[in-house]
């Protein structure tokens, strides 16, 4: 059984920083790819970043490119989500999840494991 638990989010102003992180335990955590996916009020889940299994290749959303950053520390079973020049519009509940293989993918349905989510609110 993998448990994804995200902690970080909170309220910042628009322009502000957070550091979201995804605490992961399960025996297959360091061999397959991670994700971070948002859904905002009254919206469907959208694709933020996704990284693969070792670290070395990560895609954005065209959305969050240039302003959030993806990493992992597989000594620590974690993976990380900081997000810089916060806009009003990246507010949403922000999910880690964890791939069906080592290969990053912008799909939610090549992720078999979620966590809860954490809220991030950014203020205008």
């Amino acid at each position: 059984q993998v448990q994804l638990v995200e902690s970080g989010g909170g309220l910042v102003q628009a322009g502000g920083s957070l550091r979201l992180s995804c605490a992961a335990s399960g025996r297959i955590y360091s061999t397959t790819a991670m994700g971070w996916f948002r859904q905002a009020p009254g919206k469907g889940r959208e694709f933020v970043a996704t990284i693969n299994w070792i670290g070395s290749d990560t895609d954005y959303a065209d959305s969050v490119k240039g302003r959030f950053t993806i990493s992992r520390d597989n000594a620590k079973n974690t993976v990380y989500l900081q997000m810089n020049s916060l806009k009003p519009e990246d507010t949403a509940v922000y999910y880690c999840a964890q791939a069906r293989t080592v290969l990053k993918s912008s799909r939610s349905g090549e992720y078999l494991y979620w966590g809860q989510g954490t809220q991030v609110t950014v203020s205008s």
